[in-house]
Protein backbone atom coordinates (compact mmCIF):
# COMPACT_ATOMS: atom_id res chain seq x y z
CA UNK A 1 0.00 0.00 0.00
CA UNK A 2 1.25 3.19 -1.20
CA UNK A 3 1.37 6.44 1.43
CA UNK A 4 2.01 9.67 0.41
CA UNK A 5 2.33 12.43 1.61
CA UNK A 6 1.35 16.45 -0.24
CA UNK A 7 -1.37 18.74 -1.30
CA UNK A 8 -4.48 17.30 -2.80
CA UNK A 9 -6.68 19.66 -4.65
CA UNK A 10 -10.36 19.38 -5.68
CA UNK A 11 -11.23 22.10 -8.62
CA UNK A 12 -14.85 20.71 -9.16
CA UNK A 13 -15.25 20.38 -12.58
CA UNK A 14 -13.35 23.88 -12.91
CA UNK A 15 -10.54 22.11 -15.78
CA UNK A 16 -9.16 25.50 -16.79
CA UNK A 17 -8.14 26.96 -13.27
CA UNK A 18 -7.15 23.40 -12.33
CA UNK A 19 -4.60 23.73 -15.44
CA UNK A 20 -3.87 26.93 -14.27
CA UNK A 21 -2.80 26.04 -11.02
CA UNK A 22 -0.96 23.14 -12.25
CA UNK A 23 1.20 25.62 -14.23
CA UNK A 24 2.36 28.05 -11.12
CA UNK A 25 5.75 27.93 -10.55
CA UNK A 26 6.75 27.63 -6.79
CA UNK A 27 10.31 29.51 -6.33
CA UNK A 28 11.87 27.23 -5.61
CA UNK A 29 10.36 24.07 -6.88
CA UNK A 30 12.54 22.58 -3.72
CA UNK A 31 10.63 22.93 -0.51
CA UNK A 32 12.50 22.91 2.68
CA UNK A 33 12.42 20.25 5.40
CA UNK A 34 14.68 20.78 8.37
CA UNK A 35 18.15 20.45 6.59
CA UNK A 36 16.51 19.04 3.68
CA UNK A 37 15.93 21.03 0.38
CA UNK A 38 13.02 18.54 -1.24
CA UNK A 39 12.07 18.95 -4.94
CA UNK A 40 8.32 18.49 -5.79
CA UNK A 41 6.93 16.27 -8.42
CA UNK A 42 5.54 17.26 -11.34
CA UNK A 43 2.06 18.04 -10.84
CA UNK A 44 -0.53 15.32 -10.92
CA UNK A 45 -3.97 16.74 -12.86
CA UNK A 46 -6.63 13.97 -13.26
CA UNK A 47 -10.39 13.54 -13.10
CA UNK A 48 -11.67 11.58 -10.28
CA UNK A 49 -15.08 10.72 -10.17
CA UNK A 50 -17.03 14.22 -11.11
CA UNK A 51 -13.97 16.50 -9.91
CA UNK A 52 -10.88 17.18 -11.66
CA UNK A 53 -8.09 16.93 -8.98
CA UNK A 54 -4.46 18.42 -8.44
CA UNK A 55 -1.99 16.54 -6.70
CA UNK A 56 1.59 18.29 -5.25
CA UNK A 57 3.79 15.57 -3.98
CA UNK A 58 7.35 16.09 -2.38
CA UNK A 59 10.01 13.92 -3.97
CA UNK A 60 10.78 10.99 -1.77
CA UNK A 61 8.63 11.52 1.07
CA UNK A 62 6.11 8.78 0.99
CA UNK A 63 6.70 5.03 1.36
CA UNK A 64 5.95 3.18 -1.59
CA UNK A 65 4.37 6.33 -4.20
CA UNK A 66 4.81 5.55 -7.51
CA UNK A 67 5.94 8.48 -8.22
CA UNK A 68 8.91 8.14 -6.73
CA UNK A 69 10.25 5.15 -8.89
CA UNK A 70 13.81 5.14 -7.70
CA UNK A 71 14.37 8.12 -5.70
CA UNK A 72 15.68 7.26 -2.64
CA UNK A 73 13.23 7.64 0.66
CA UNK A 74 13.81 10.35 3.03
CA UNK A 75 13.18 10.14 6.36
CA UNK A 76 11.42 13.37 8.16
CA UNK A 77 10.09 13.54 11.42
CA UNK A 78 6.75 15.41 12.74
CA UNK A 79 8.79 18.76 12.63
CA UNK A 80 9.72 18.27 9.19
CA UNK A 81 6.54 17.24 7.77
CA UNK A 82 4.94 20.13 9.22
CA UNK A 83 7.57 22.60 7.77
CA UNK A 84 7.05 20.98 4.25
CA UNK A 85 3.32 21.25 4.76
CA UNK A 86 3.26 24.89 5.88
CA UNK A 87 4.89 25.34 1.99
CA UNK A 88 2.50 23.44 0.61
CA UNK A 89 -0.27 25.83 2.11
CA UNK A 90 1.53 28.28 0.45
CA UNK A 91 1.18 27.41 -2.41
CA UNK A 92 -2.44 26.66 -1.99
CA UNK A 93 -3.02 30.76 -1.23
CA UNK A 94 -1.50 31.19 -4.82
CA UNK A 95 -4.67 28.88 -6.56
CA UNK A 96 -8.10 30.03 -7.17
CA UNK A 97 -11.65 27.87 -7.85
CA UNK A 98 -11.06 25.08 -6.08
CA UNK A 99 -13.46 23.74 -3.72
CA UNK A 100 -11.86 21.95 -1.30
CA UNK A 101 -8.21 21.28 -0.57
CA UNK A 102 -6.09 19.20 2.24
CA UNK A 103 -2.43 18.41 3.06
CA UNK A 104 -1.14 15.65 4.89
CA UNK A 105 -0.75 11.35 4.19
CA UNK A 106 -3.68 10.48 1.78
CA UNK A 107 -5.81 13.38 1.60
CA UNK A 108 -7.74 12.03 -1.41
CA UNK A 109 -10.79 11.54 0.32
CA UNK A 110 -10.78 14.37 2.66
CA UNK A 111 -11.28 16.86 -0.36
CA UNK A 112 -14.10 14.56 -2.35
CA UNK A 113 -17.68 16.64 -1.42
CA UNK A 114 -19.52 13.15 -1.98
CA UNK A 115 -17.02 11.66 0.88
CA UNK A 116 -17.22 14.54 2.53
CA UNK A 117 -21.00 14.44 3.04
CA UNK A 118 -21.04 10.55 3.03
CA UNK A 119 -18.28 9.68 5.56
CA UNK A 120 -16.90 13.26 7.32
CA UNK A 121 -19.89 15.19 7.96
CA UNK A 122 -19.67 15.05 11.42
CA UNK A 123 -16.36 15.69 11.65
CA UNK A 124 -16.57 18.64 8.94
CA UNK A 125 -19.40 19.91 10.57
CA UNK A 126 -17.11 19.75 14.45
CA UNK A 127 -14.15 21.05 12.74
CA UNK A 128 -12.32 17.86 13.59
CA UNK A 129 -10.07 17.93 10.37
CA UNK A 130 -7.49 19.98 10.71
CA UNK A 131 -5.85 21.82 7.99
CA UNK A 132 -9.22 21.13 5.10
CA UNK A 133 -9.72 23.86 3.45
CA UNK A 134 -13.47 24.49 1.72
CA UNK A 135 -14.52 27.02 -0.47
CA UNK A 136 -17.24 29.41 1.02
CA UNK A 137 -20.46 27.71 -0.78
CA UNK A 138 -19.66 24.62 0.38
CA UNK A 139 -18.55 25.72 3.65
CA UNK A 140 -22.30 27.07 3.90
CA UNK A 141 -23.44 23.88 2.99
CA UNK A 142 -22.01 21.99 5.29
CA UNK A 143 -23.08 24.55 8.15
CA UNK A 144 -20.74 24.20 10.31
CA UNK A 145 -20.70 24.07 14.38
CA UNK A 146 -17.04 24.78 14.75
CA UNK A 147 -16.01 28.88 13.79
CA UNK A 148 -13.95 27.63 10.94
CA UNK A 149 -11.21 30.59 9.95
CA UNK A 150 -10.40 32.69 6.50
CA UNK A 151 -7.85 30.78 4.85
CA UNK A 152 -7.69 33.49 1.70
CA UNK A 153 -10.86 35.39 0.50
CA UNK A 154 -13.77 33.20 -0.85
CA UNK A 155 -11.61 30.24 1.34
CA UNK A 156 -12.22 28.71 5.34
CA UNK A 157 -10.53 26.09 7.03
CA UNK A 158 -9.81 24.61 10.10
CA UNK A 159 -6.42 25.44 10.84
CA UNK A 160 -3.18 23.14 10.28
CA UNK A 161 -2.11 22.14 13.84
CA UNK A 162 1.24 20.39 11.99
CA UNK A 163 1.94 16.65 11.90
CA UNK A 164 2.43 14.28 15.37
CA UNK A 165 4.72 11.89 16.02
CA UNK A 166 1.52 9.66 16.41
CA UNK A 167 0.33 11.12 12.93
CA UNK A 168 3.56 9.02 11.43
CA UNK A 169 2.69 5.86 9.78
CA UNK A 170 3.56 2.95 11.82
CA UNK A 171 6.96 0.94 11.27
CA UNK A 172 8.17 3.13 8.72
Amino acid sequence: MALCFGLVVNFGDDIEEAQAAALVDPVPWALRAGPHRIPLHRPMLRKVGRHVELSLLPEGVGWGCSMDGSIPRIQLGAAELTELAHQLYGLLRQFRGYLAAKVGWVPEELVDHDELRSEWSDQVKAGGLYGLVLCDELHAEFDPDADYEVFQPGYRWVPYRGEQPSDLPAGR
